[in-house]
């Protein structure tokens, strides 16, 4: 697939596929472009106080959290699982760039954390469920270096040195608070790092063992798996080598993430079948010296606090709650991206205030994942009531498949190269194609529960273009295939990163825009 394929797109005018109109498709639009250019609305400050070690999401984009990885959420996502649609699965990551041969010691969740799924059932901000998963280490010989002593078969194996336990506890909340507490599930087994083939031959076996089944109809799961996160993120190295060489290669192949995933009946978390929105984030809570949980990382929408929020709100952001989104709505209205963008490749910036992104980004996209009487607040929504395709498209709602990207995200969808598009106008008078040429993860996702692929092994050797990986502070998208010369008709966009704290932030990577914009191809946009 060239770097500027859409992936089969199809543009149609009028309704798109499940009924989407003109102005739904607009909204997409609006909402991903504010995804990357409402630089800092989420990161509003809240009535908690902000963490002496404080955090961040996103593969370590803030500069508190990159010296903490356990606590560190990477990515979440949320969707209809395609094998039983009648049910929602959560995914969320953490401890990110997991070199799979760092022993001895290798990749355990912390003990000393409370790893947070939450629920909005009805579009007001608040929580009406959190699902709190809180781990606990065991060691069977203390007197050995080795995290295994032999092969390992199975999960109780004997030669499994060090193994993880976890407790599930559900809360039910209402007015911000805790109504009811219950137990779905203790001391189930934690997955272990994939240390090599000769310590675990079949690691398959080991990640099936660790799928449990709990009361209700739930599953779940805990381990470490692939990075499901697909993107390039060499616009570090002088944007792209200095000469636009460093681009294609999926810098995320070769690295694991600890996992979290969890099955519920849709029934459960939603609030009613004629109001079938959720909105979904995830947060870690640290205890400190007295014993007190304090949150540490939050993340909802991917990119956000990545390439959204300023160095000077990040650590707040991840101390903060949905309720109070609204603090910085100033640098929605006028956003710094867009102005970044004119200026480094006289990309023209869409006219302030941009009062279009405050409502499509805080509220979802009206017809589609929006709530009714909906609180503004940044969080990943899903519209339950949409059922899964057989063959999803990368580029989701963008691209007539209302099952992905915006509406909750799934494994598959390329939020990169949606974000690009979206950023620059596409389906509100802008079309374009621009990516990071990378349009699928490295490994093949599962087609059951957890869906993650399984982890690199230590054993294996990494391709080169991995090496890069070891380097990466952040996110960005990047840039399109290379051509052999410049075009008169080619555009590149590429965003500035910049430095805070030893961390270099993210921008928005290099891309080619193919073809210039015809206002015939775009006149049914309105």
């Amino acid at each position: 697939m060239t770097a500027h394929s859409t992936g089969g797109r199809t543009r149609r005018p009028g309704r798109e596929a499940g009924g989407r109109t003109r102005r739904g498709l607009k909204g997409v639009a609006l909402l991903m472009g504010a995804a990357l250019a409402a630089g800092g609305l989420a990161a509003a400050g809240v009535g908690l106080a902000v963490p002496e070690t404080a955090s961040a999401s996103s593969h370590r984009e803030a500069p508190l959290i990159s010296g903490q990885p356990q606590f560190d959420t990477t990515d979440l996502y949320a969707f209809v699982s395609p094998d039983h649609p009648d049910s929602t699965t959560l995914v969320a990551n953490w401890l990110p760039f997991q070199e799979p041969a760092g022993g001895p010691n290798f990749y355990p969740f912390a003990q000393d954390a409370r790893y947070n799924l939450h629920i909005d059932s009805d579009g007001d901000a608040q929580d009406d469920l959190v699902y709190r998963f809180t781990f606990r280490d065991h060691r069977k010989n203390e007197h050995t270096f080795l995290y295994n002593t032999g092969a390992v078969e199975s999960l109780d194996d004997p030669d499994l040195n060090f193994t993880q336990t976890y407790d599930i506890e559900l809360l039910r909340l209402k007015h911000k608070k805790v109504v009811s507490r219950h137990m779905l599930g203790r001391h189930l087994p934690v997955a272990p790092s994939n240390v090599g083939k000769a310590s675990m031959p079949d690691y398959q076996k080991l990640r099936d063992q660790a799928v449990r089944k709990l009361p209700g109809g739930l599953k779940a799961f805990a381990g470490q798996a692939d990075d499901p996160f697909f993107l390039d993120l060499r616009v570090f190295d002088l944007l792209y080598g200095g000469d636009l060489s460093e681009v294609g290669n999926d810098t995320l192949r070769g690295y694991n993430v600890n996992t979290i995933a969890l099955q519920v009946p849709s029934s459960y978390l939603r609030q009613s079948a004629e109001q079938p929105v959720i909105g979904v984030y995830t947060t870690t809570e640290r205890k400190n010296a007295e014993g007190h949980f304090a949150q540490v990382s939050r993340l909802g929408m991917p990119l956000v606090n990545e390439v959204v929020n300023p160095v000077k709100d990040k650590d707040r952001f991840n101390a903060s709650s949905p309720e109070e989104d609204g603090q910085f709505l100033k640098n929605v209205t006028e956003p710094e991206l867009p102005k970044l963008i004119e200026q480094l490749y006289k990309i023209k910036a869409p006219a302030e205030p941009r009062n279009d992104l405050v409502s499509v980004f805080l509220t979802g996209v009206e017809d589609l994942n929006q709530p009714p009487n909906v609180t503004p607040s940044e969080m990943l929504r899903l519209n339950t009531s949409v059922k899964p395709v057989a063959e999803p498209k990368r580029l989701g709602v963008l691209d007539g498949d209302n099952a992905g990207f915006p509406n909750g995200r799934r494994l598959t969808d390329d939020v990169v190269d949606i974000a690009l598009q979206t950023v620059e106008g596409e389906l509100v008078g802008a079309e374009n194609d621009l990516g990071d040429a990378v349009d699928a993860n490295d490994k093949e996702f599962g087609g059951n529960f957890p869906y993650v692929a399984l982890p690199t092994a230590g054993s294996d050797v990494r391709a080169d273009g991995a090496a890069t990986k070891s380097g990466a502070t952040g996110l960005t998208g990047g840039l399109s295939s290379v051509a052999a010369s410049w075009g008169s008709d080619t555009l590149m966009l590429v965003s500035a990163a910049s430095g805070a704290l030893g961390v270099l932030l993210v921008g928005l990577g290099v891309s080619w825009l193919r073809g210039r914009r015809h206002p015939a191809r775009r006149s049914w946009l309105g």
